[in-house]
């Protein structure tokens, strides 16, 4: 029997932690939050996926050692801004060659690494490799929880690594792809964010469609010409974890990132934005590092940058329209 070790116990985690178990692997949850731990495994029960039972064969423990010990994956689910504290915390723990799995999505904005390239440097603080493997694309928990049709993407330029997640990983309603470009994979999953942000501020203003189809679009071209100056395969923004996170995280009302750009159309600052919806929103943490990003490899994000300057206090969002249909004209 696969073991595998969930790192974190929010709505993801869980979500997948459910996955597996159901499917014959054997789970244990970590979290550094031991009321969590509690309460999952007296009521079975997440308070943010009502509706789903989870397994009582599943393990929960806050000794992150014991979490490390001999499993065959190691997958970390909690949020990015936490991804280092909690690798630097399990990197003693962890074997050398050790397959990991990483969910977060997100790009930091010191370092401006990838979620896999933080593990990966708090590991080599401790003189060891890992086999990480990026797991991303257009999967709402909410639907995971429930069994619902969902594909997924495993990148790692080690196939290997990503084959054996694959295997891990695949159920008959979870199918799970490979792909050799970690970086473009985890680079949609972070951008993707942000245009959410930008389709929900077009909503919040009272835009249409066709104001959304439009951001959708060239926000996906926004991501693919940084991709690409980063060494990223373009056919990655075209997969399920380019464009096909981009239409789930821009359309569902699952999606965070939209209900919080929309309470920042309707004029609600960003704290106030984060504070109603009440979970991460994970493209506010990853805007800063898309803009640096942006600068470093001199590539043009006009929403992105709108996004920023909304945020930021520099441009209302009332004329961040004007602004985007002002630009000169070109050829798409």
């Amino acid at each position: 029997m696969i073991k595998i070790a969930v790192f974190g116990a929010g709505t993801w985690g869980i979500a997948l932690a459910r996955l597996l178990a159901v499917n014959g692997r054997d789970v244990t949850v970590w979290s550094a939050i031991p009321a969590e731990l509690k309460s999952l495994s007296t009521t079975h029960r997440h308070p943010n996926l009502p509706g789903m039972e989870l397994p009582s064969a599943m393990h929960y423990t806050a000794d992150i050692a014991e979490a490390c010990k001999g499993k065959d994956i190691l997958l970390f689910a909690v949020p990015s801004p936490f991804v280092r504290a909690t690798a630097k915390k399990a990197a003693p723990h962890i074997p050398e060659g050790q397959l990991i799995v990483d969910v977060a999505k997100g790009v930091e904005d010191k370092t401006l690494m990838t979620m896999s390239e933080i593990i990966e440097d708090e590991l080599a603080k401790q003189k060891r490799t890992a086999r990480v493997v990026a797991l991303s694309g257009p999967t709402h928990a909410e639907e995971v929880a429930r069994d619902m049709p969902t594909l997924i993407v495993a990148a790692s330029e080690d196939e290997e690594a990503a084959k054996a997640v694959q295997k891990a990983f695949s159920t008959p309603t979870f199918r799970v792809y490979t792909n050799t470009d970690r970086r473009g994979t985890e680079l949609g999953g972070a951008v993707k964010n942000v245009i959410a942000l930008a389709v929900g501020i077009a909503l919040g203003l009272g835009y249409g469609d066709n104001a959304k189809a439009a951001l959708i679009t060239r926000g996906n071209a926004e991501l693919s010409r940084l991709g690409i100056a980063m060494g990223c395969r373009s056919e990655t923004f075209s997969g399920l974890s380019g464009m096909g996170d981009l239409i789930v995280t821009c359309t569902s009302m699952h999606s965070r990132n939209l209900h919080a750009g929309m309470l920042l159309g309707r004029g609600k600052t960003a704290e106030e934005a984060k504070a109603d919806v009440g979970q991460v929103v994970e493209g506010i943490n990853a805007l800063p590092a898309a803009c640096r990003l942006a600068k470093k490899y001199k590539v043009d994000m006009p929403i992105v940058q709108s996004v920023d300057a909304i945020l930021g206090g520099r441009l209302a969002a009332c004329n961040a329209l004007a602004s985007l249909m002002g630009r000169d004209l070109k050829r798409e």
